[in-house]
């Protein structure tokens, strides 16, 4: 929980395991849960009616657990297409589906100039307080050898996203039904921040406004690990940043 004032204390309500409470005063709250603490999984008619497995990317543990299953893998990121590769030779079949074609980079490591434009690309939607962007989306997938491999087999052919989901299977937008044991969501994640929403940070647009790290609604806020600050790129220097800028905020009283 916490005031909604800039001068004064804000107020941490603390929660235990065994359900014990309190309260905590703090001057300045760093949020250190990250952009992407909390699995998305979309909503697609007939979802709720499949009768297999579904599960999302903290749920997988190994192909192992689909051999000889008809098994659907949704997502366009890295995971998803990690278990598309794992599951090749292990499921009975796997079909792969993506919201928009895959952009494939014929290098083995993100280039610097594309990983530079998916981090300016996540600050401007921070700073707007909009939701924030795929980084995938913004930095498109490296070659390795590895997904190389699995392009040169045949087993990487992304298909459409499901038009809806059926009881024993996915019917895609190109009308083509699959038979499903499982389905995969392997759809991304999106900020753990539930518990600020005392403060009333969220914006209309779905996003919280942050620049270099300080929440613009509320200064005594300060996200670590939000938007930008998610990519290895950016998060040492980030949490410097941050750092200072606490320091700078206590020094002067957080007036």
């Amino acid at each position: 929980g916490g005031d909604r004032g800039w001068a004064g204390d804000l107020v941490a309500t603390l929660r235990a395991a065994d359900g014990a409470s309190g309260e905590l005063r703090t001057a300045v709250l760093v949020n250190a849960s990250g952009t992407w603490g909390t699995p998305f999984v979309p909503w697609y008619p007939g979802r709720d009616r499949f009768a297999g497995r579904q599960l999302d990317t903290t749920g997988y543990r190994s192909a192992e657990e689909f051999r000889g299953q008809d098994v659907v893998v949704v997502g366009g990121g890295t995971s998803a297409i990690g278990f598309v590769l794992e599951l090749d030779g292990v499921a009975a079949s796997v079909t792969w589906c993506t919201r928009r074609p895959i952009e494939w980079r014929d290098e083995s490591t993100l280039g610097v100039e594309s990983a530079v434009a998916a981090v300016a690309e996540q600050d401007a939607a921070a700073r707007a307080g909009s939701v924030l962007p795929s980084i995938v989306h913004g930095t498109a997938v490296p070659v390795s050898p590895r997904i190389r491999s699995g392009l040169d087999r045949g087993v990487l052919v992304p298909r459409p996203v499901p038009e809806r989901i059926e009881p024993d299977g996915v019917r895609l937008a190109d009308g083509s039904f699959h038979h499903a044991d499982a389905i995969i969501w392997a759809t991304g994640f999106r900020p753990d921040v539930r518990h600020l929403g005392p403060l009333g940070l969220r914006t209309p647009a779905g996003g919280i406004e942050v620049a270099e790290g300080q929440a613009i609604r509320d200064p005594r806020v300060f996200l670590a690990g939000y938007g930008p600050q998610a990519s290895t790129l950016g998060a040492d220097r980030a949490g410097r940043s941050i750092a200072r800028r606490v320091l700078a905020r206590l020094e002067r009283g957080a007036s």
